[in-house]
């Protein structure tokens, strides 16, 4: 039997629009993203609730329960959720 279970090493909050991966690219996907006024960083960190009370785990957890968060009330149909999986394969 064949095991398709993926590991999980990184995800993002993205825009549709930024042709830069945030994963390979980041400061042309910051700048881009920070050049048409998005800010998704700044978004995400107030949105996300993570302490330093929490372990690693359970704040990359919280991060991605923020990103779904923003991308479930997405109302303009901007953003959207990139997910790294071992072997560099991508998800949205």
């Amino acid at each position: 039997m064949e095991d398709n279970a993926r590991t999980k090493i990184a995800v993002f909050l993205t825009t549709i629009d930024n042709p830069f991966n945030p994963y390979t690219q980041w400061d042309d996907w910051l700048r881009y993203d920070e050049d048409k006024g998005y800010y998704s960083t700044s978004y995400l960190a107030r949105i996300v609730k993570t302490s330093d009370e929490l372990s690693s785990f359970d704040n990359i957890l919280a991060i991605e329960e923020a990103i779904d968060e923003i991308c479930e009330l997405n109302l303009l149909g901007l953003y959207t959720k990139l997910v790294v999986y071992e072997n560099n394969q991508e998800e949205t």
